[in-house]
């Protein structure tokens, strides 16, 4: 069983959607705190629809308490834009800890630099190849458009000033990184 674990997550559907994908490949979700919202929020349970009363879920108060309960021994794999190895190039083991920081500003750097030879990320395109549509964000005469230079489409903090992309959406990150670590210890329909 594979551990997905979320440090100060800010945005309850992308916690809701990762539930979801937690419990169809049997993985335990840890929600790190502090939490940007209520486990009873509405659009947390929308998007884990009827799968979060199924859900393996651990709330810790702190990280140092994850970690506690984690154990010394524990196989992390932090999941950062910041890595220069990437996360096909980890071996994982069951029972290893997914590890992705909250979708504002991802990991803390003090939490990477403490475990760099831990660190993994995610290829992507540059912002300038992935991003070309930002001028059309701004506001019109009919619809004023602020909330949307706050993040992109897929729900990814942006600068407005730049409109550069912050990361992959959480959800969509953990579902690759997860689906990575199945497929290498030979999970069923994954050979």
């Amino acid at each position: 069983m594979f551990n997905v674990v979320l440090v100060a997550p800010e945005i309850p559907a992308n916690t809701g959607n990762i539930g979801r994908t937690c419990v169809v490949t049997g993985s335990r979700l840890h929600l790190v705190g502090p939490l940007g919202f209520s486990l009873d929020e509405k659009s947390l349970r929308r998007a884990g629809l009827g799968y979060w009363e199924s859900l393996d879920v651990t709330v810790h108060e702190s990280w140092e308490a994850f970690l506690t309960t984690a154990g010394t021994d524990a196989r992390l794999h932090l999941l950062t834009k910041k890595a220069r190895r990437t996360y096909v190039e980890a071996s994982y083991k069951d029972g290893d800890y997914l590890v992705f920081g909250c979708e504002s500003v991802g990991l803390p750097e003090d939490l990477l630099a403490a475990h760099a030879d831990c660190c993994e990320r995610i290829p992507m395109l540059p912002d300038t190849a992935s991003l070309d549509n930002a001028s059309s964000w701004g506001s019109d005469e009919k619809n004023d458009h602020a909330a949307l230079l706050a993040q992109d489409v897929c729900g990814n903090f942006v600068n407005p000033e730049d409109y550069r992309i912050s990361a992959l959406n959480l959800s969509n990150a953990a579902a690759i990184a997860l689906y990575e670590a199945l497929r290498q210890t030979g999970f069923a329909g994954m050979e």
